[in-house]
């Protein structure tokens, strides 16, 4: 079987088994079988971080540890049309000419193909190498959770290379920081009166995307869209929300958006005219870069639902309106690199208030504080209730690591092209390892993945066969000094 295959079939096995964030348990379980068939060792830690031990090839039994590194997690998006349901079923994977997508649903080759990857080293007896740690984390997609949690006990290794970057022939050597604020908004409820007419409005069909990677790429956020629409109708007609309700993780730009309102009987035309004038300003705006989008607004026969009031309807709109979404700014010292931003992610109305999840990125740890703190601000003028994450610092890059300067050389030698060499705006768990360990040399690579955390998410198939004929050389070359030598 060659190399491409080997990791396909491997990638296959992975994506049979539901893995979302906090759904770790039963892939974790997977591949402490799978290790202990190939003869490895492995321990998991309290966070349910995974390590595997890799017995070095004959001849490299005292090449220093190298740690392997990817996460177990995957974010679950899907099409409205699809009847997947993530907790039971496997990724539908579909062969399309060079590329692989999922049928309907996120693909999860963030970070499933990381994990095939390493599988295959693995089972690939061609493959010499050190002694290996494969390290396989928990919750990265929500908050870097097992990384931050992890126990550095696991690990003996000094040198780290993460398999979760996007772009095969990039070396990612930093990475923003981030984290989030929660926001609730109170709200009280009343029934619908009987001279009222219930609305559905809808916002689907949007590419939505990573909201690092993506977030500069002119990706219309559906929380934010919906918002507009909303605000443009109550500023003409008396409306009352019933439900509102957009995206489904917070690092995922949100491709669809509801909602439900009341609005007077005698309003009822002019609501429609009101939403038609505005929904073809909106098209013609986004013909370009949303090709896809489809905005509805219907009335639907309902009994009696409730609502919140008036006067809470216009502030739950004001302080959506007003939250900000998308770049902030971009970096002095790299012009073409997102510095700081921020993703309205998620957005629900529920029993005790209207929920807002507000992600934040920066590669400059104050800018990090000033947008979190700018967002909290717009919520306290509104009234809400407001609750941090933590806040993950942004991994600082090392141009004269070690590591980086050999894979280089050894991408040059094998691939006979020029690797670049960058920071992304993404999150990866690099530098908070490193933290947790004392201090790790480390980069990040891995094939092309395009449209990640999204149901167009694809794996372009050409770069695994670069990736593993830069991995497997680099793996064989002795650019660390061996344990003898201290």
């Amino acid at each position: 079987m060659n190399p491409t295959e080997l990791i396909l079939k491997n990638f296959e096995k992975v994506s049979s088994i539901p893995r979302g964030t906090k759904y770790e348990a039963g892939i974790r379980n997977w591949l402490i079988s799978w290790a202990a068939e190939h003869n490895c060792t492995s321990k998991a830690d309290a966070a349910g971080n995974l390590a595997i031990y890799v017995p070095a090839s004959a001849g490299y039994e005292d090449r220093p540890t190298l740690i392997l590194q990817g996460h177990m997690d995957m974010v679950w998006q899907k099409t409205n049309e699809t009847t997947h349901d993530f907790e039971r079923d496997p990724i539908q994977l579909i062969r399309d000419g060079d590329w692989i997508r999922a049928n309907g649903t996120t693909l999860g080759a963030d970070n499933g193909i990381g994990i095939a990857l390493m599988m295959s080293i693995v089972e690939d007896e061609s493959v010499k190498h050190p002694p290996l740690e494969l390290l396989l984390t928990v919750e990265e997609e929500q908050g870097l959770g097992g990384a931050d949690n992890l126990d550095p006990s696991l690990l003996s290794g000094k040198t780290l290379i993460n398999i979760d970057s996007e772009t095969e022939g990039v070396f990612t050597v930093g990475c923003a920081g981030g984290g989030s604020v929660n926001i609730t908004l109170p709200v009280t409820w009343e029934m619908q009166k009987h001279d009222e007419v219930v609305f559905e409005l809808k916002v689907s069909g949007l590419q939505g995307g990573h909201s690092g990677e993506d977030i500069n790429k002119f990706r219309t956020n559906a929380n934010k869209l919906i918002t507009r629409l909303l605000d443009e109708i109550q500023r003409n007609i008396p409306i009352r929300i019933s439900t509102l309700k957009g995206g489904t993780a917070r690092n995922a730009i949100p491709r669809d958006a509801e909602a439900v309102f009341v609005c007077p009987n005698d309003k009822a035309e002019f609501c429609k005219e009101v939403f038609s004038a505005l929904q073809a300003t909106v098209q013609s705006e986004l013909a370009k870069t949303e090709a896809g989008l489809v905005l509805s607004l219907n009335a639907i026969n309902s009994k009696s639902i409730r609502a919140i009031s008036q006067a809470e309807t216009q502030a739950a709109i004001h302080l959506l309106t007003a939250l900000p979404h998308g770049v902030s700014s971009m970096s002095a010292d790299m012009p073409t690199f997102v510095e700081t931003s921020n993703n309205i992610g998620v957005m629900e109305l529920k029993e005790d208030g209207l929920s807002i999840v507000s992600n934040h990125r920066s590669s400059v740890f104050s800018r990090l504080e000033e947008i979190t703190r700018r967002v909290e601000t717009v919520a306290w003028l509104a009234g809400a209730k407001t609750e941090r994450t933590k806040m993950f610092p942004p991994w600082q890059p090392n141009m004269k690591s070690p590591l980086l300067k050999q894979c280089v050389e050894t991408y040059r030698s094998v691939i006979e092209e020029e690797p670049k060499v960058e920071l992304t705006h993404g999150g990866l768990e690099c530098g908070i390892i490193s933290d947790r360990c004392g201090g790790l040399d480390t980069i990040s690579m891995g094939p092309t993945i395009r449209d990640l955390h999204s149901p167009d998410e694809r794996l372009y198939v050409p770069s695994l066969a670069k990736t593993w004929n830069f991995l497997k050389t680099l793996l064989a070359v002795n650019f660390l000094s061996p344990k003898s030598s201290g």
